[in-house]
């Protein structure tokens, strides 16, 4: 899962915002760099990305990428997913996608901690140029792709993984809401 899916997880689980963002960024026991809120969240985060990777349905929608570029399909999926939940926004939240934005911007911008410049500059382009609404339109999930693949050369074939997702849009999608209600449930169960 991406940003929006590790947020909306996060407000289902009454998960701090923050931990949840900073999984990827924390290395090692997270209670002794962060107080337990945040050092929960950074578990939940984990824990769905275990889940996610190892899900039957997950491994179904790996099987459309072309067979050079399988390698890059889990985190062109959770990209993907992202774009999935944001398009159908309305059947996993009362509240508009723009609203719950800005509530996880103040949640997340209100927690101090000792980050890392890489995570400063991730979240300090994500609010500001609003990526969770960005990911209802496919083609910024495909910018996103090309541009993660710029990061280096090994990288390069994550760029041609929006092709294997448009050619197989609705298979893919399909595949989203059964896998989403599961990874919820599984997620309510760690909190």
């Amino acid at each position: 899962m991406n940003y929006l899916a590790h947020l909306h997880i996060a407000d289902h689980c009454n998960s701090h915002f923050a931990g949840n963002l900073l999984g990827d960024f924390v290395k090692g026991c997270p209670e002794q760099q962060h107080p337990q809120p945040v050092a929960d969240g950074i578990r939940l985060h984990r824990f769905v990305d275990v889940y996610t990777d190892s899900h039957l349905l997950v491994k179904q929608a790996k099987s459309y990428f072309h067979p050079d570029r399988k390698r890059y399909a889990l985190i062109a999926l959770d990209m993907f997913w992202d774009h999935c939940l944001a398009k159908d926004w309305r059947h996993y939240s009362d509240e508009s996608l723009a609203e719950f934005s800005a509530r996880a911007e103040r949640q997340v911008l209100a927690y101090q901690g000792d980050f890392s410049p890489r995570y400063q500059r991730l979240m300090s382009f994500m609010w500001q140029q609003q990526w969770l609404q960005s990911y209802a339109k496919f083609d910024n999930i495909a910018l996103a792709l090309e541009r993660m693949s710029r990061r280096s050369e090994r990288m390069t074939p994550l760029a041609e993984c929006s092709q294997d997702l448009q050619q197989y849009y609705e298979e893919v999608s399909q595949l989203f809401a059964p896998f989403y209600q599961d990874l919820l449930a599984a997620a309510k169960q760690q909190c």
